[in-house]
């Protein structure tokens, strides 16, 4: 059997399949398509915990012989979860926000299929003080668009970090240390340890 069909990223994020790809780990991709709307009053930790589940669970419907593995997301600027902005107005009010002020990454990551396990990942980042200038262009580059809390910190946004506490895969949308254990623990052969060559 094809090892790639063992091992399936529930996820169409280009961002976390790269980061999978560059540690030898061999894969398909079936995205799911779920309703990511937050409950009323669910806070961050919950919201990327429930979505990560869901997803991974849809999927391995699909694929009951694989281990699934799913991730969702999402900023925190206090209790408020900040997703991706509609437009560049929006990145601009998000940035704005965000500006000269620490906010909260929380990623949930999550195996079905062969295997359950998941957990939640929180990492914190301190932005620099930024200018309306900066905000405006950093904004109309496009580069925030698809982005939770408008910005890439591996792209062109990693200008207005100006410090990270924890993770800093998890804030490119993957934390690898422990996505990695979490596989481990569930059994998925990496490549280290003989598996997927």
């Amino acid at each position: 059997m094809d090892p790639t069909a063992l091992f399936v990223l529930a996820s169409a994020s280009p961002r976390r399949k790269d980061l999978l790809a560059q540690l030898g780990l061999r894969f398909t991709v079936a995205a799911a398509d779920i309703d990511e709307t937050p409950m009323a009053g669910e806070i961050a930790r919950n919201y990327v915990h429930r979505l990560a589940v869901e997803k991974a669970r849809t999927v391995a419907t699909r694929h009951p012989d694989a281990w699934v593995l799913a991730a969702d997301t999402t900023v925190a600027l206090g209790s408020e979860l900040l997703g991706k902005p509609r437009d560049a107005a929006e990145a601009r009010e998000m940035l704005t926000r965000l500006s000269g002020r620490v906010h909260e990454v929380f990623t949930g990551i999550a195996v079905a299929g062969r295997a359950q396990a998941s957990e939640v990942v929180r990492t914190q980042v301190t932005f620099r003080t930024l200018s309306t200038e900066e905000i405006a262009w950093y904004a109309e580059t496009g580069e925030p668009l698809d982005k939770a809390g408008a910005y890439a910190i591996q792209g062109k946004g990693g200008f207005l970090v100006q410090g990270i506490d924890g993770s800093p895969s998890n804030v490119v949308g993957l934390p690898l240390g422990e996505t990695l254990a979490l596989l481990s623990r569930a059994g998925v052969p990496l490549p280290w340890a003989g598996g997927q060559r």
